[in-house]
């Protein structure tokens, strides 16, 4: 039998969570989902399945595609807002996990530093989807609004030149990879609240002086394994949109193999501009309605007592 390395282990344990998630997926289909308070969108299958498919397709080229879903499902009121953060991880799991198969065998990265660091995430995401399915409307839209703000603000600092190059380090060791674990536990449990773990990692995996090209391993060999156990939490709680988050994943599967084998690379330039635009506006819009829900809330007479005659 041929020798199995840490990399090896890493793709039958992903091969594993893959099987896992799908059936926990189908299952989770099956239950009936509880009625959401107020009118319920309706969007067309086609504006579904594009979302996930330009989503999922500049994801895989680098532009992250949890605050680009946000967006688009705001603007064009695909998904009520307490619902995204669970269709967001339900609806792009499947595609992350295919370019995690993609991008880890293809890029080199010290099997130690890649599996602490994924180990790390999916804690993280395990106890942030745990909290974030209870939270209410506002608070959810809070969470978001401030989620898009940090990753607009780290997508500009970016496309400014202002963050550190990166080094030449394939992994770490010490307290540098003690920080590194920790902060991507953090970083897994953002993403629960719909925050990318895409720019983050890039800033991350440079100031701690390894070569840019290992954040993608790392991210996205961290989604692949968070995602299903975050999404697990969403599913079992009943807290995402059915056929938004197929839309995500019909659309997003072809995207990731056409951007990684036919397209590579793209100027992308101006559509991370465009991208922090478009996520600047979607959380100011979010925090406004979170504002104007209470202002009603507090407005609302309080309901009076039954007298007994």
């Amino acid at each position: 039998m041929a020798h199995l390395d840490a990399r090896d282990i890493l793709f039958l344990a992903l091969g594993a969570t893959t099987i896992a998630y799908v059936a926990i997926l189908v299952a989770g289909l099956r239950r009936p989902q509880p009625a959401a308070e107020g009118v319920e969108p309706e969007p067309k299958t086609w504006a579904l399945l594009a979302t996930g498919f330009v989503t999922n397709f500049f994801d895989t080229l680098g532009i992250g595609s949890y605050a680009t879903t946000t967006s688009i499902f705001r603007q064009w009121k695909l998904v009520r807002d307490e619902r995204i953060p669970g269709t967001l991880n339900v609806g792009h799991t499947l595609p992350t996990i295919v370019q995690a198969f993609i991008y880890t065998r293809l890029v080199p990265v010290d099997s130690r530093t890649l599996i602490a660091m994924i180990v790390a995430a999916v804690l993280g995401a395990w106890l942030g989807a745990g909290f974030v399915a209870r939270w209410p409307r506002r608070r959810v839209q809070i969470g978001m609004g401030s989620a898009l703000i940090a990753a607009a603000v780290l997508m500009e600092l970016s496309q400014l030149g202002m963050l550190t190059a990166g080094g030449s380090l394939l992994g770490l060791a010490g307290s540098k990879l003690a920080m590194a674990v920790g902060i991507n536990f953090l970083l897994g449990a953002l993403m629960t609240i719909g925050i990318g773990l895409y720019a983050p990692c890039m800033i991350l995996v440079s100031l701690s002086g390894m070569n840019p090209t290992t954040a993608f391993p790392i991210m996205m060999g961290s989604c692949a394994f968070l995602m299903p156990v975050a999404s697990a939490r969403f599913i079992r709680a009943q807290c995402f949109d059915r056929r938004a988050s197929l839309g995500l994943l019909a659309g997003g599967i072809p995207a990731v193999l056409i951007a990684a084998f036919i397209v590579k690379s793209l100027p992308l330039g101006v559509v991370r501009w465009l991208v922090v635009v478009v996520v600047l506006y979607t959380a100011t819009n979010l925090l406004r309605t979170a504002y104007r829900e209470r202002a009603r809330a507090a407005l609302a007479p309080e309901p009076q007592p039954e007298t007994v005659a």
